[in-house]
């Protein structure tokens, strides 16, 4: 990094830690990660190939053109196709699919030739040059790949990256990453904040859902993937993450695509941190032509930002966006914000591109705490000023209260909207999607019609509610309603006897009726149960949580038991509706790769902004691999236990610890190998099955929490994994373990540097 402000951001970290000179002294030894070298963002002879052939695709060639190119090796183009901007895009698939056979059968015919080629086949020999053997030549019949031309679209780009680039230059210089990250938008989106890719990636910065809750509010209200502000800061702490896990620039880059810990594993298996091995040399079924290429694709979007002139001739960039920012004291209507601010919804709407329609709908209100844009040039606004010209009236405690609709397996988004009597496209518009979107078991729409809120002077005048203690009763869950998982709650039942009647925790509870305050539910309430965790024999009964812990000065054990997960109780629908963009997007990199090869612009903005085929796998930060090795074993990760590994691969936990040698009541510990049995499900079901926990795992914390910054701490004497989460609010492991991936905390020495996340409790999603 242009290590300055890495050792800047630790040095700060160390003196609010410790609060004593040596301590910065020692943090810019430790912190400073980056090499000497005089730039961060090397480019490599060996792949100045491939850097050519981008910048061929950045500026050579329109959405209407294409190459028809070799997979590996990028000097290989065989030839610029051109298609009718009226042509649809089967006509166009159509060609490219008969010049890729034509060439295929051509390098057949030439690998098995004995005498002399046609000129046609010549020429397609010569590209080869020594390289063009007849196994490559037969090889290579069978990888041939169409690039679409990009040259218009990052001509746009380029014209409309003037709008943020003084922000984004601001918020790297600030953070001390190398100024040259401000083009890898020009990769992602082509610069556009609206953008939306097939696998669920939104924004200037392209974040998944899962993401992008890291960093940012992403609710039913506000999503701040599509504000370019916002989502600059959010994609300047990734970056700064990945550098700090990876160590250095190129391998950072990539895993914005890749992912962290497929970046690691990648490290790991070629047994060096150089991105032209890697590029050239790691084998994956998740490392394809995108993540191979995301680098080299960066450094010529680098190259044509620099000299766009050299490429397009004069560009004129557009004009900076310059606005002022007041927060919202309280949740307010938009019509209220546009009454009180004089201001009409269009001008609104386009400097919050943030705020989402069922706002604009007035479904939802503009939240409080949210930084609204105004035009710079208009009147100065502050909180209290806003306040005072909204009326009491229309400063509100909480969003409206809306109708949900719990999707069940089979219906589409038209039963239901016939069901409620509304339009399909008011439905969609409502839920942020579109009218032919796929709907999954679980999901909640949120309908049409709303109870109104009451006012924040309201809520102040009412006394604070006070808590209703149970009186005896013998209704058992099952009486107290006809409906299968629902709970109404009668006269004095609290939350803590409705959740021992129903074998759930009341976390459980609370996560999955979105209630805030246990103390205050109300006769007639009707709350959503998950299923009831079920009984488990002693043998299985006792799980231990992974690392030990001081307890009056001794070591000792936390103990599950198998009904209080290590999970903490994270409810099936929260999981399922937090990583249902993560499943769609699983699901479309499973299509063929051929059909991963845009023809048409249309194509190409659906299927990834601005590279093309888009991903292999959606690119996750979390650096944890959850990989079976190749000798069947796993490594344990945070909040995992022997129960854990037993349900996901159908078997009893007893047998696990038959297989590796464990007795009963032996703690598990992060970084143990266990060996698995694989008699009963597939590794990749167990892979798939682990994935899925953790995603929901995260989606759960990450409802309520966001990541702010980080700060580095230094272990003292008698410090273990558990003291360190509990030192820094009580971050949960598994965070602490993925910023830390390679520090062993069962041998947590003296000395020990730990990057600890900064996280903030907020507003569950939604509320």
């Amino acid at each position: 990094m242009n290590s300055t402000s890495v050792r800047g951001e630790c040095s700060r970290g160390w003196s609010r830690a410790f609060g004593f000179p040596l301590a910065c002294l020692l943090a810019l030894f430790v912190c400073a990660r980056a090499p000497a070298a005089d730039d961060p963002l090397p480019r490599p002879p060996e792949l100045e190939r491939d850097v050519q052939f981008w910048i061929r695709v950045w500026t050579e060639i329109t959405t209407n053109e294409g190459f028809l190119h070799d997979d590996r090796n990028l000097a290989v183009v065989y030839e610029k196709l051109r298609f009718d901007p009226k042509m649809s895009p089967r006509e166009r698939q159509k060609i490219v699919d008969a010049a890729r056979e034509r060439y295929a059968a051509a390098l057949r015919r030439i690998a098995a030739a004995t005498g002399p080629l046609s000129p046609e086949d010549q020429r397609i020999r010569d590209l080869w040059g020594e390289e063009g053997t007849p196994a490559r030549l037969r090889e290579a019949a069978g990888s041939i790949r169409f690039q679409l031309g990009q040259a218009d679209r990052f001509r746009e780009g380029l014209v409309r990256s003037g709008k943020w680039e003084a922000h984004i230059a601001e918020t790297f210089a600030n953070m001390g990453l190398p100024a040259e990250l401000a083009a890898l938008p020009h990769v992602e989106s082509s610069f556009n904040p609206s953008a939306y890719s097939k696998v669920g990636a939104a924004g200037l910065w392209q974040f998944m859902r899962s993401t992008g809750r890291r960093y940012l509010r992403i609710d039913s209200a506000v999503d701040d993937r599509l504000d370019p502000f916002r989502s600059t800061e959010a994609a300047a702490q990734l970056l700064a993450y990945n550098y700090r896990i990876l160590g250095t620039w190129p391998l950072a880059i990539t895993a914005y695509n890749h992912g962290a810990a497929g970046m690691r594993r990648a490290k790991e298996a070629m047994g060096t941190d150089d991105i032209v091995t890697i590029v050239r040399k790691y084998k994956s079924r998740t490392f394809g032509f995108a993540s191979r290429n995301f680098y080299v694709s960066f450094l010529a979007a680098l190259e044509v930002d620099r000299n766009p002139e050299k490429y397009f001739g004069p560009i004129e960039r557009a004009s900076e966006v310059r606005f002022q920012e007041v927060e919202l004291p309280a949740y307010v209507p938009v019509a209220a914000l546009e009454r009180a601010l004089e201001m009409d919804r269009d001008t609104l709407r386009s400097l919050n591109p943030a705020l989402l329609p069922p706002v604009w709908s007035g479904q939802r209100y503009v939240p409080k705490g949210y930084r609204l844009r105004l035009p710079a040039d208009g009147p100065r606004w502050t909180t209290e000023r806003l306040a005072q010209r909204l009326g009491p009236n229309e400063l509100y405690a909480s969003h409206p209260v809306p109708s949900y609709h719990r999707v069940r397996r089979g219906e589409t988004l038209s039963e239901i909207a016939q069901r409620y009597g509304v339009s399909m496209r008011e439905l969609a518009e409502l839920n942020g999607m579109k009218v032919n979107s796929t709907l999954h078991a679980g999901r909640e729409l949120v309908l049409p019609g709303s109870t109104t809120p009451r006012t924040v002077a309201a809520a102040a005048a009412e006394p604070a509610p006070r808590p209703v203690r149970a009186v005896a009763t013998t209704v058992s869950a099952a009486e107290s309603t006809d409906t299968p998982g629902v709970y109404i709650v009668r006269r004095g039942d609290s939350l803590w006897e409705i959740a021992r009647k129903v074998g759930l925790s009341e976390s459980q509870l609370l996560e999955l009726n979105r209630i805030r305050n246990p103390d205050f539910i109300y006769e007639g309430q009707r709350l959503v149960l998950s299923a009831p965790a079920s009984d488990t024999s002693e043998e299985e009964e006792v799980e231990v949580i992974t690392e030990t812990v001081p307890r009056g000065g001794r070591r000792g054990r936390w103990h599950v038991p198998g009904s209080a997960r290590a999970d903490g109780g994270i409810s099936v629908a929260m999981a399922q509706r937090e990583s249902e963009e993560d499943a769609a997007a699983v699901a479309a990199i499973r299509e063929p790769a051929e059909q991963a090869e845009p023809v048409s612009a249309a194509e190409a903005e659906a299927l990834s902004p601005a590279l093309g085929p888009g991903v292999e796998t959606p690119p996750s930060p979390d650096s944890i691999d959850y990989a079976v090795a190749d000798d069947g074993t796993i490594v344990v990760a945070a909040a995992e236990t022997l129960g854990h590994y037993a349900e996901w691969l159908g078997i009893r936990a007893s047998r696990l610890r038959q297989v590796n040698g464990m007795t009963y009541g032996r703690p598990l510990l992060l970084g143990q190998r266990i060996k698995l049995d694989f008699s009963k499900v597939s590794r990749s079901t167990f892979e798939e099955r682990r994935r899925e926990y953790h995603r929901a795992l995260q989606a759960s914390y990450f409802a309520t929490h966001r990541i702010v910054g980080s700060e580095v701490y230094i272990a003292r004497r008698g410090d273990s994994l558990w003291t360190v989460t509990q030192r820094f609010s009580r971050l949960p492991v598994w965070l602490l373990q993925q910023y830390n991936p390679d520090v062993n905390f069962n041998d947590m020495r003296p000395g020990t540097q730990i990057v600890v996340p900064k996280v903030e409790e907020v507003a569950a999603a939604g509320g």
